[in-house]
């Protein structure tokens, strides 16, 4: 499908009804479905930015892979983003600032597309908003070390192989957690990350 072409059909798709909770279900962890934990007066907001460009004739979008440090996503697959500043005007400013801070995009080039269903993180109690953009061109990737370990350029055509799905047990800070992901370049997705990937996918049908 050309670029422009599938801008406009996720456009459109983005005004209608998200499938939200039903679509994230289908890849969240057993630990979260037994936890049902929800967010409380202490839980803080958050976004990041699912960002679309072409390259040779095909359609991308980066993940980050998370260093590896004491924090609770150490390690992890993961769209740029952030926590929300009190100099950011919104949640779309957050995920456009934190992506330019962490992988060097150009926040000024990125036009918005529209909005994902807010998913709330229980391990580091954030409630994240997927914020989705486009870019005309394939951007220069400049990771900052602190932030991004790699940068994986996944085309469409990867998140949308139903493939690539596939269930594993992992060990999380001393936890097993039993849990559906996404084998995207020898790199295991999961989590909310895998979450909001099957809410986009659905959404593109």
């Amino acid at each position: 499908m050309p670029f422009h072409d599938f801008i406009h059909h996720l456009e459109q798709q983005l005004q209608l009804p998200l499938p939200g909770q039903d679509a994230h279900l289908k890849m969240a962890s057993a630990n979260r479905l037994r936890l049902k934990a929800q967010p409380n007066e202490k839980t803080r907001r958050s976004a990041v930015l699912i960002l679309f460009y072409p390259y040779r004739d095909k359609i991308f979008a980066p993940l980050i892979l998370r260093p590896k440090y004491d924090g609770v996503h150490a390690g992890q697959m993961a769209f740029p983003g952030g926590r929300y500043e009190k100099t950011d005007e919104n949640l779309i400013r957050t995920a456009l600032r934190e992506a330019q801070e962490e992988i060097g995009i150009k926040a000024a080039d990125v036009k918005v597309l529209g909005k994902l269903t807010e998913l709330f993180i229980p391990p580091s109690n954030f409630y994240v908003l997927p914020v989705v953009g486009k870019l005309p061109y394939k951007p220069d990737f400049y990771p900052d070390p602190r932030e991004v370990e790699a940068v994986l350029e996944v085309s469409l055509d990867e998140l949308l192989d139903e493939g690539v799905i596939g269930r594993t047990q992992l060990e999380v800070r001393g936890v097993t957690i039993e849990t559906p992901f996404y084998d995207i370049q020898g790199h295991k997705v999961w989590g909310a990350t895998a979450m909001m990937i099957s809410e986009l996918t659905t959404l593109l049908g």
